[in-house]
């Protein structure tokens, strides 16, 4: 069983910089597409970030493009979002997908396409 658990969310000032982070357990990480969502409050999940199994695909949301970067370690079976230039609509929860049923691709922008999830960490960006 894939465990997903997510860290490095705060509260940052508008501007600022955020690194989250989401550690994998279990399953075969280095072959799964992983993702990043996000949920702010009374609205849908959405579609941050992708990243293909050995990092050479990416994806972003163009709310962030630009602005965050997905990456991955997978010797140490880690993701990373750096998230730079924040604003005040990025304040959410911020969840750590995986995708075991596909692997050298970055187009999984659907919640559906993820089988595994973090229990998400929250970030704020006070304006």
């Amino acid at each position: 069983q894939v465990q997903l658990v997510e860290s490095g969310g705060g509260l940052v000032q508008a501007g600022g910089s955020l690194r989250l982070s989401c550690a994998a357990s279990g399953g075969t990480f280095s072959t799964f597409v992983m993702g990043w969502f996000r949920q702010a409050p009374g609205k849908e999940r959405e579609f941050v970030a992708a990243l293909s199994w050995r990092g050479t695909y990416t994806n972003y949301a163009e709310s962030v493009e630009g602005r965050f970067t997905i990456s991955r370690d997978n010797a140490k079976n880690m993701v990373y979002l750096q998230m730079n230039s924040l604003k005040s609509e990025d304040t959410g929860v911020y969840y750590c997908a995986a995708d075991p049923r596909q692997w050298n691709t970055a187009a999984a922008t659907r919640a559906i396409e993820y089988d595994y999830w973090g229990q998400g960490t929250q970030v704020t960006v006070s304006s």
